[in-house]
Formats: C-alpha cells, structure tokens, sequence
C-alpha cells in the first residue's frame, strides 16, 4: 500500500505541483504521520521537495540560454507552430510578436500578407523583416546579450500607447498550476504589458515547454485564447492542458 500510495502522490504532484500533508490524508483516508513518513522517503529518493505543510516538485527551474544554441533545437516542431499560427493572421491586421525562436520562425513567413504592421520586441525578427514591406515597429529598450530580446521600462512604457489585433507570446515554461512563467521577472513584467496590449493573444510553445517552471509567473493559463503546440505533445498532457480553462485551446493535429 505504501508504494501505490508514493505513486499516487508523485502522479497528483505532477498534476498540481504543490501538495499538502492534510489534503493527502483525507485523500487516502490515513494519518499524517503516514503521509509525512511517505514524503520523507520520497524527498530521499530526491523526488520531491519537502515544504511547511507539503512537498512540491523537485524539478529546477528552467533556465535561459543564448540564441544560437536554441535556434536549432526543435526547429522541426517550431517550424510545425509557425505554419499552424499563419492562418490566425489576416491582412491589415497589428501582429505584437514576443522574442524568441518559435516567434522568429513566424516572422519568416510573414512577407506574404498584405498590409500587416508588425510591433516586436525582438531585433532577430526586425532583422528578418527589415527588407520586407511591411511595417515592422522595434520596441526600445536594453538589449538583452546572447539573446536579442529587448526588455525595460522604454519597451513597457511604448507598449502602453499601443493596441494590436493579435499577440503571439511565448513562453519559457508552462504548467497547469504554475501558469505561463519566464526566467527573469524583468522578462514577465513586459509579456503582461504584451497581453494587456492585444485583442488576442495566443502561446506558441513546443512540447518540450510543457510541465516546466521558470523563476517568475506571467500569467495563469486561463489569460490566454489559446495555446498553438506542434503535433508531438502526448495525448494526456493536450487532454490535461485542454481541459484547464474555458477559452483556451491546444491546436494539435
């Protein structure tokens, strides 16, 4: 019973990322000394961390890396994303893109549609679209190195005079209790004044984002109309996501 028991437990840790001792025992209908005892042996094994109260998860945060060592990795599944989220986008419309590989990947086929104001806070994508004819806005600001992603109190400040049709963001980590989260609160602070900014916004992320945490949240999953996802994400993680709030949708095919 012990063991089906740290199973349950790692499986409902997994779903919700945090848990408490007096949740567990009416769950399982034993005392909390049982539980504590179960914690303490899985926190041995090095599976969870042991809180006032709980446990949580003992993955480590997600952190950052440069632009050249991500922009190979899933290229195929970015690639995938990029062509799912062009049909969200119509003519004359204001596209807001986030910084990232995933976003670059949909700039690149942006040259096509006509009449499309594109606002980015990302100087690889105003690279790519410098010799197109749309009309691309850079948002001002330090210029994060390694990265290229533009961030501060001038990028914030610019965003708060605009209002865009459509918002791709992206994430560094997503999770079903934790929400959309970054790695710097710098980073998150402009992502929320990027969601405030749009009519629509939508997460592009691959699968390789989901069930993840980074340092600071930007947002629950239920602020978002959707979420575009390549093809590879295991049924039960897109049933799990689907199911978490009302308007937003793992595009999945």
């Amino acid at each position: 019973m012990s063991i089906k028991r740290k199973k349950h437990i790692m499986e409902l840790l997994q779903q919700q990322g945090t848990l408490e001792i007096a949740e567990l025992t009416e769950h399982f209908q034993v005392s909390s000394m049982t539980i504590r005892r179960d914690l303490d042996q899985l926190e041995n094994e090095k599976k969870l961390i042991r809180t006032y109260g709980g446990a949580t998860l003992a993955h480590p945060l997600k952190s950052e890396r440069s632009f050249s060592d991500k922009q190979l990795e899933m290229l195929e599944q970015k690639q995938q994303i990029a062509e799912y989220a062009i049909p969200f986008i119509q003519p004359g419309m204001t596209l807001l893109l986030d910084s990232g590989t995933t976003t670059l990947e949909i700039a690149k086929r942006l040259s096509d549609i006509e009449q499309l104001t594109v606002v980015t806070n990302d100087i690889q994508i105003a690279a790519i679209l410098m010799n197109s004819k749309l009309d691309v806005y850079l948002l001002g600001g330090r210029v994060q190195n390694d990265v290229g992603a533009v961030f501060g109190n001038h990028a914030e400040e610019m965003l708060k005079e605009l209002h865009v049709d459509l918002f791709f963001l992206g994430a560094h980590a997503i999770h079903p209790s934790f929400g959309i989260t970054a790695p710097t609160i710098e980073k998150a602070a402009l992502k929320r004044v990027m969601i405030r900014a749009a009519e629509q916004v939508y997460l592009v992320a691959d699968t390789s984002k989901f069930n993840q945490k980074a340092f600071a949240k930007v947002c629950d999953l239920s602020s978002i109309n959707g979420i575009i996802t390549d093809d590879s994400l295991p049924q039960e993680i897109y049933t799990q996501y689907n199911e978490l709030a009302e308007l937003k949708k793992v595009v999945k095919k």
